[in-house]
Protein backbone atom coordinates (compact mmCIF):
# COMPACT_ATOMS: atom_id res chain seq x y z
CA UNK A 1 0.00 0.00 0.00
CA UNK A 2 1.12 3.36 -0.99
CA UNK A 3 2.09 6.09 1.25
CA UNK A 4 -0.19 9.26 0.38
CA UNK A 5 1.85 12.40 -0.49
CA UNK A 6 2.31 15.72 1.65
CA UNK A 7 -1.27 17.69 1.60
CA UNK A 8 -0.52 20.64 -1.01
CA UNK A 9 -2.30 23.97 0.93
CA UNK A 10 -5.77 25.10 -0.91
CA UNK A 11 -5.51 27.69 -3.64
CA UNK A 12 -7.69 30.69 -3.44
CA UNK A 13 -8.62 33.21 -6.03
CA UNK A 14 -9.43 36.89 -5.34
CA UNK A 15 -12.01 38.93 -7.78
CA UNK A 16 -9.12 40.97 -9.03
CA UNK A 17 -6.73 38.60 -9.77
CA UNK A 18 -9.71 36.56 -10.89
CA UNK A 19 -10.13 38.83 -13.47
CA UNK A 20 -6.34 39.73 -14.42
CA UNK A 21 -5.85 36.05 -14.95
CA UNK A 22 -8.67 35.69 -17.39
CA UNK A 23 -7.91 39.11 -19.06
CA UNK A 24 -4.10 37.28 -19.72
CA UNK A 25 -6.06 34.39 -21.52
CA UNK A 26 -8.65 36.69 -23.77
CA UNK A 27 -5.77 38.54 -24.59
CA UNK A 28 -4.52 37.81 -27.90
CA UNK A 29 -0.60 39.35 -27.47
CA UNK A 30 0.52 37.46 -24.02
CA UNK A 31 3.42 35.07 -24.41
CA UNK A 32 1.71 31.25 -24.63
CA UNK A 33 3.79 30.74 -21.19
CA UNK A 34 2.07 32.88 -19.15
CA UNK A 35 -1.67 32.19 -20.64
CA UNK A 36 -0.89 28.66 -19.44
CA UNK A 37 -0.16 29.31 -16.48
CA UNK A 38 -3.37 31.28 -15.86
CA UNK A 39 -4.87 28.40 -17.35
CA UNK A 40 -3.85 26.34 -14.17
CA UNK A 41 -4.01 28.67 -11.29
CA UNK A 42 -7.76 29.06 -12.40
CA UNK A 43 -8.62 25.11 -13.09
CA UNK A 44 -6.59 25.11 -9.53
CA UNK A 45 -8.96 27.49 -8.17
CA UNK A 46 -11.79 26.17 -8.96
CA UNK A 47 -11.12 22.73 -6.64
CA UNK A 48 -9.48 20.43 -9.38
CA UNK A 49 -6.24 18.33 -7.80
CA UNK A 50 -3.05 18.67 -9.64
CA UNK A 51 -3.39 15.02 -11.53
CA UNK A 52 -6.64 16.09 -12.74
CA UNK A 53 -5.41 20.03 -14.17
CA UNK A 54 -2.28 17.63 -16.03
CA UNK A 55 -4.37 15.60 -17.85
CA UNK A 56 -7.21 18.55 -18.39
CA UNK A 57 -4.28 20.65 -19.83
CA UNK A 58 -1.76 17.96 -20.76
CA UNK A 59 0.95 18.73 -19.20
CA UNK A 60 3.29 17.40 -16.64
CA UNK A 61 2.12 17.16 -12.91
CA UNK A 62 5.47 19.05 -11.76
CA UNK A 63 4.47 22.31 -14.04
CA UNK A 64 1.22 22.29 -12.27
CA UNK A 65 2.62 22.17 -8.86
CA UNK A 66 5.59 24.63 -10.02
CA UNK A 67 3.32 27.28 -10.91
CA UNK A 68 0.49 26.46 -8.24
CA UNK A 69 3.15 26.75 -5.58
CA UNK A 70 4.41 29.71 -6.76
CA UNK A 71 1.21 31.40 -6.94
CA UNK A 72 0.33 30.65 -3.28
CA UNK A 73 3.86 32.24 -2.08
CA UNK A 74 3.85 35.61 -4.71
CA UNK A 75 0.56 35.89 -6.02
CA UNK A 76 0.65 37.29 -9.41
CA UNK A 77 3.88 38.40 -9.88
CA UNK A 78 4.82 34.55 -8.77
CA UNK A 79 3.86 33.73 -12.70
CA UNK A 80 6.33 35.75 -14.46
CA UNK A 81 9.29 34.70 -15.00
CA UNK A 82 12.12 35.73 -12.38
CA UNK A 83 15.48 37.58 -13.83
CA UNK A 84 17.47 35.68 -15.69
CA UNK A 85 21.33 35.49 -13.78
CA UNK A 86 24.16 36.93 -15.49
CA UNK A 87 27.09 39.44 -15.34
CA UNK A 88 25.46 43.33 -14.55
CA UNK A 89 25.07 45.35 -17.54
CA UNK A 90 28.77 47.45 -18.11
CA UNK A 91 27.36 49.81 -20.98
CA UNK A 92 25.07 52.73 -19.45
CA UNK A 93 22.36 54.77 -21.43
CA UNK A 94 25.04 57.09 -21.52
CA UNK A 95 27.44 55.56 -23.65
CA UNK A 96 25.50 53.95 -25.78
CA UNK A 97 23.90 57.55 -26.52
CA UNK A 98 27.45 58.77 -26.72
CA UNK A 99 27.83 55.87 -29.85
CA UNK A 100 25.08 56.99 -31.47
CA UNK A 101 25.95 61.05 -31.50
CA UNK A 102 29.43 60.24 -32.31
CA UNK A 103 27.82 57.99 -35.20
CA UNK A 104 25.61 60.61 -36.62
CA UNK A 105 27.27 64.05 -36.16
CA UNK A 106 30.78 63.44 -36.13
CA UNK A 107 33.09 61.37 -39.13
CA UNK A 108 36.78 60.03 -38.54
CA UNK A 109 39.56 62.19 -39.24
CA UNK A 110 40.91 59.69 -41.62
CA UNK A 111 38.09 58.66 -43.31
CA UNK A 112 34.79 59.64 -44.42
CA UNK A 113 32.49 57.08 -42.27
CA UNK A 114 32.82 54.82 -38.91
CA UNK A 115 33.93 51.61 -38.92
CA UNK A 116 32.93 49.30 -35.74
CA UNK A 117 37.02 49.23 -35.26
CA UNK A 118 37.61 53.14 -35.66
CA UNK A 119 34.34 53.85 -33.68
CA UNK A 120 35.40 51.30 -30.81
CA UNK A 121 38.98 53.21 -30.70
CA UNK A 122 37.46 56.79 -30.54
CA UNK A 123 34.73 55.33 -27.52
CA UNK A 124 37.63 52.77 -25.69
CA UNK A 125 34.41 49.74 -26.36
CA UNK A 126 34.77 46.83 -28.30
CA UNK A 127 33.75 46.31 -31.49
CA UNK A 128 31.12 43.81 -30.56
CA UNK A 129 29.40 46.42 -28.56
CA UNK A 130 29.13 49.06 -31.01
CA UNK A 131 27.78 46.33 -33.63
CA UNK A 132 25.29 45.44 -31.11
CA UNK A 133 24.69 49.20 -30.48
CA UNK A 134 24.50 50.13 -34.14
CA UNK A 135 22.08 47.16 -34.95
CA UNK A 136 19.83 48.02 -32.16
CA UNK A 137 19.31 51.35 -34.04
CA UNK A 138 19.42 51.02 -37.83
CA UNK A 139 22.96 52.58 -37.89
CA UNK A 140 24.68 51.47 -41.03
CA UNK A 141 27.90 53.88 -41.71
CA UNK A 142 29.07 51.28 -44.52
CA UNK A 143 26.07 52.22 -46.84
CA UNK A 144 24.78 54.71 -48.47
CA UNK A 145 22.01 55.64 -51.04
CA UNK A 146 22.01 57.88 -54.15
CA UNK A 147 19.04 60.71 -54.70
CA UNK A 148 17.88 63.82 -56.69
CA UNK A 149 15.40 65.98 -56.02
CA UNK A 150 13.79 67.22 -58.98
CA UNK A 151 13.94 71.10 -59.56
CA UNK A 152 11.13 70.87 -61.92
CA UNK A 153 8.73 73.73 -61.01
CA UNK A 154 6.17 71.66 -62.17
CA UNK A 155 6.73 68.74 -60.21
CA UNK A 156 3.49 68.49 -58.67
CA UNK A 157 1.50 68.76 -61.12
CA UNK A 158 3.30 66.45 -63.54
CA UNK A 159 3.24 63.61 -60.71
CA UNK A 160 -0.47 63.80 -60.24
CA UNK A 161 -1.27 63.77 -63.70
CA UNK A 162 1.04 60.55 -64.64
CA UNK A 163 -0.11 58.75 -61.61
CA UNK A 164 -3.63 59.52 -62.44
CA UNK A 165 -3.07 57.99 -65.65
CA UNK A 166 -1.64 54.66 -63.78
CA UNK A 167 -4.50 54.35 -60.80
CA UNK A 168 -7.52 55.72 -63.14
CA UNK A 169 -6.82 55.40 -66.75
CA UNK A 170 -8.81 57.23 -68.86
CA UNK A 171 -12.39 54.86 -71.00
CA UNK A 172 -11.30 53.72 -74.30
CA UNK A 173 -7.57 55.07 -74.45
CA UNK A 174 -4.63 53.10 -74.34
CA UNK A 175 -1.76 54.28 -71.75
CA UNK A 176 1.76 53.31 -72.71
CA UNK A 177 4.91 54.29 -71.06
CA UNK A 178 7.60 55.19 -73.94
CA UNK A 179 11.31 55.68 -73.46
CA UNK A 180 14.22 54.79 -75.13
CA UNK A 181 17.45 52.63 -74.13
CA UNK A 182 20.13 54.21 -76.10
CA UNK A 183 23.83 52.72 -76.95
CA UNK A 184 23.12 49.47 -75.88
CA UNK A 185 26.96 48.07 -76.62
CA UNK A 186 27.24 44.52 -78.06
CA UNK A 187 30.21 43.13 -75.98
CA UNK A 188 32.20 39.94 -76.60
CA UNK A 189 34.44 38.90 -73.64
CA UNK A 190 38.37 38.82 -74.30
CA UNK A 191 38.36 34.75 -73.30
CA UNK A 192 35.55 32.39 -73.57
CA UNK A 193 32.95 32.26 -70.67
CA UNK A 194 33.57 29.09 -68.30
CA UNK A 195 30.12 27.45 -67.36
CA UNK A 196 29.12 27.36 -63.81
CA UNK A 197 30.01 23.59 -62.39
CA UNK A 198 29.24 22.29 -58.85
CA UNK A 199 30.75 24.70 -56.34
CA UNK A 200 31.97 27.02 -58.81
CA UNK A 201 30.19 29.91 -60.64
CA UNK A 202 30.56 31.08 -63.73
CA UNK A 203 33.20 32.83 -64.65
CA UNK A 204 33.57 35.56 -67.33
CA UNK A 205 36.75 37.26 -67.94
CA UNK A 206 36.67 41.41 -66.14
CA UNK A 207 37.44 43.03 -69.82
CA UNK A 208 35.74 43.01 -73.09
CA UNK A 209 35.54 43.63 -77.16
CA UNK A 210 33.05 46.28 -78.36
CA UNK A 211 31.37 45.42 -81.34
CA UNK A 212 28.70 48.39 -82.05
CA UNK A 213 25.70 49.94 -80.24
CA UNK A 214 22.13 49.87 -80.64
CA UNK A 215 18.99 52.13 -79.78
CA UNK A 216 15.70 49.87 -77.95
CA UNK A 217 12.89 52.39 -78.37
CA UNK A 218 9.64 50.80 -76.64
CA UNK A 219 6.68 51.76 -75.27
CA UNK A 220 5.02 49.36 -72.47
CA UNK A 221 1.55 49.00 -72.35
CA UNK A 222 0.39 49.92 -68.53
CA UNK A 223 -2.66 47.53 -68.50
CA UNK A 224 -1.38 44.69 -69.75
CA UNK A 225 1.97 44.74 -69.67
CA UNK A 226 2.67 44.27 -73.06
CA UNK A 227 5.81 46.18 -74.93
CA UNK A 228 5.99 47.38 -78.30
CA UNK A 229 9.54 48.09 -79.17
CA UNK A 230 11.59 48.90 -82.38
CA UNK A 231 15.49 48.95 -82.56
CA UNK A 232 17.73 51.70 -84.61
CA UNK A 233 21.51 52.53 -85.26
CA UNK A 234 20.74 55.89 -84.30
CA UNK A 235 19.20 57.66 -81.35
CA UNK A 236 17.32 61.27 -83.05
CA UNK A 237 13.90 62.94 -83.41
CA UNK A 238 13.52 60.71 -86.68
CA UNK A 239 13.82 57.52 -85.38
CA UNK A 240 11.75 58.90 -82.29
CA UNK A 241 9.23 60.17 -84.98
CA UNK A 242 9.21 56.18 -87.02
CA UNK A 243 8.85 54.94 -83.33
CA UNK A 244 5.74 56.63 -83.01
CA UNK A 245 4.75 56.11 -86.68
CA UNK A 246 4.92 52.15 -85.87
CA UNK A 247 2.54 52.93 -82.42
CA UNK A 248 0.43 54.73 -84.77
CA UNK A 249 -0.17 51.56 -87.19
CA UNK A 250 -0.15 48.80 -84.37
CA UNK A 251 -2.74 51.00 -81.69
CA UNK A 252 -6.58 50.05 -82.86
CA UNK A 253 -7.69 53.48 -84.42
CA UNK A 254 -10.75 53.99 -82.46
CA UNK A 255 -8.17 54.39 -79.14
CA UNK A 256 -7.04 57.49 -77.68
CA UNK A 257 -3.19 57.22 -77.05
CA UNK A 258 -1.62 58.32 -73.85
CA UNK A 259 1.98 58.58 -74.04
CA UNK A 260 4.17 59.15 -70.52
CA UNK A 261 7.57 59.96 -71.20
CA UNK A 262 10.27 62.33 -70.39
CA UNK A 263 11.73 65.89 -71.08
CA UNK A 264 14.53 64.54 -73.71
CA UNK A 265 14.80 66.89 -76.63
CA UNK A 266 14.20 64.65 -79.20
CA UNK A 267 10.60 64.45 -77.90
CA UNK A 268 9.63 67.94 -78.75
CA UNK A 269 11.43 68.75 -81.95
CA UNK A 270 9.41 71.05 -84.25
CA UNK A 271 8.95 67.62 -86.60
CA UNK A 272 7.76 65.51 -83.72
CA UNK A 273 5.51 68.87 -82.84
CA UNK A 274 3.83 68.69 -86.26
CA UNK A 275 3.49 65.20 -86.35
CA UNK A 276 1.43 65.22 -83.26
CA UNK A 277 -0.75 67.94 -84.82
CA UNK A 278 -1.56 65.73 -87.23
CA UNK A 279 -2.71 63.02 -85.41
CA UNK A 280 -4.86 64.59 -82.31
CA UNK A 281 -5.64 61.30 -80.93
CA UNK A 282 -1.88 61.18 -79.26
CA UNK A 283 -1.43 62.76 -75.92
CA UNK A 284 1.73 63.40 -74.49
CA UNK A 285 2.37 63.28 -70.56
CA UNK A 286 5.93 64.24 -69.61
CA UNK A 287 7.51 63.01 -66.19
CA UNK A 288 9.40 65.59 -63.71
CA UNK A 289 12.59 66.58 -64.73
CA UNK A 290 15.36 64.23 -63.16
CA UNK A 291 12.15 61.68 -61.92
CA UNK A 292 12.76 58.74 -64.81
CA UNK A 293 11.19 56.66 -61.83
CA UNK A 294 7.96 57.84 -62.58
CA UNK A 295 7.81 56.09 -65.75
CA UNK A 296 7.24 52.15 -65.38
CA UNK A 297 8.80 51.00 -68.93
CA UNK A 298 11.96 51.71 -66.85
CA UNK A 299 11.23 48.85 -64.51
CA UNK A 300 10.77 46.73 -67.85
CA UNK A 301 14.27 48.07 -68.68
CA UNK A 302 15.64 46.96 -65.42
CA UNK A 303 14.36 43.32 -66.39
CA UNK A 304 15.77 43.32 -70.08
CA UNK A 305 19.35 44.52 -68.37
CA UNK A 306 19.18 42.19 -65.37
CA UNK A 307 17.80 38.74 -67.29
CA UNK A 308 19.63 39.72 -71.11
CA UNK A 309 22.05 41.85 -71.71
CA UNK A 310 24.18 42.34 -68.50
CA UNK A 311 25.70 38.88 -68.82
CA UNK A 312 24.76 38.41 -72.65
CA UNK A 313 27.91 38.08 -74.82
CA UNK A 314 27.28 39.04 -77.88
CA UNK A 315 30.01 39.42 -81.02
CA UNK A 316 28.10 41.74 -83.36
CA UNK A 317 25.20 44.62 -83.13
CA UNK A 318 23.00 42.42 -85.75
CA UNK A 319 23.48 39.07 -83.05
CA UNK A 320 22.57 41.71 -80.04
CA UNK A 321 19.38 43.00 -81.71
CA UNK A 322 18.60 39.70 -82.51
CA UNK A 323 18.79 38.24 -79.24
CA UNK A 324 16.77 42.04 -77.88
CA UNK A 325 14.20 40.96 -80.60
CA UNK A 326 13.65 37.09 -79.27
CA UNK A 327 14.00 38.31 -75.62
CA UNK A 328 10.61 41.28 -76.60
CA UNK A 329 8.94 38.75 -78.31
CA UNK A 330 8.81 35.60 -75.46
CA UNK A 331 7.82 38.85 -72.87
CA UNK A 332 4.57 39.78 -74.93
CA UNK A 333 3.71 35.90 -74.66
CA UNK A 334 3.39 35.79 -71.42
CA UNK A 335 3.25 39.92 -70.03
CA UNK A 336 3.43 40.89 -66.67
CA UNK A 337 2.39 44.06 -65.92
CA UNK A 338 3.57 46.42 -63.31
CA UNK A 339 1.48 47.05 -60.82
CA UNK A 340 1.46 51.02 -59.54
CA UNK A 341 0.69 51.37 -56.13
CA UNK A 342 1.14 54.79 -54.14
CA UNK A 343 -1.26 57.40 -54.73
CA UNK A 344 -0.07 61.15 -55.81
CA UNK A 345 -0.88 62.42 -52.68
CA UNK A 346 1.78 59.45 -50.94
CA UNK A 347 4.26 60.26 -52.80
CA UNK A 348 4.38 63.96 -52.31
CA UNK A 349 3.97 63.92 -48.53
CA UNK A 350 7.20 61.54 -48.88
CA UNK A 351 9.09 63.71 -50.80
CA UNK A 352 7.97 66.80 -48.15
CA UNK A 353 8.74 64.72 -45.42
CA UNK A 354 12.42 64.54 -46.63
CA UNK A 355 12.76 68.18 -47.47
CA UNK A 356 11.58 69.04 -44.13
CA UNK A 357 14.19 66.38 -42.92
CA UNK A 358 17.28 68.03 -45.21
CA UNK A 359 15.75 71.16 -43.87
CA UNK A 360 15.81 70.59 -40.21
CA UNK A 361 19.52 69.01 -40.51
CA UNK A 362 20.85 72.30 -41.84
CA UNK A 363 21.74 71.42 -45.07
Amino acid sequence: MSRPGPKIPPLSVTDAQRAVLEGWLRRRTTAQALAQRSRIVLECAEGHSVMEVSRRLRIAPDTVRTWRRRFIERGLDGLCDDPRPGVPRKITDADVERVIVKTLEETPKNATHWSTRSMAAATGMSQSSISRIWRAFALAPHRSQTFKLSTDPLFIDKVRDVVGLYLDPPEKALVLCVDEKSQIQALDRSQPVLPMVPGVPERRSHDYVRAGTTTLFAALEVATGKVIGSLHRRHRAAEFKKFLAKLDKEVPADLQVHLILDNYATHKTPDIKRWLLAHPRFHLHFTPTSASWLNLVERWFAELTQKKLKRGVHRSVRALERDIRAWLADWNENPRPFIWTKTADEILDKVAAYCRRISDSGH
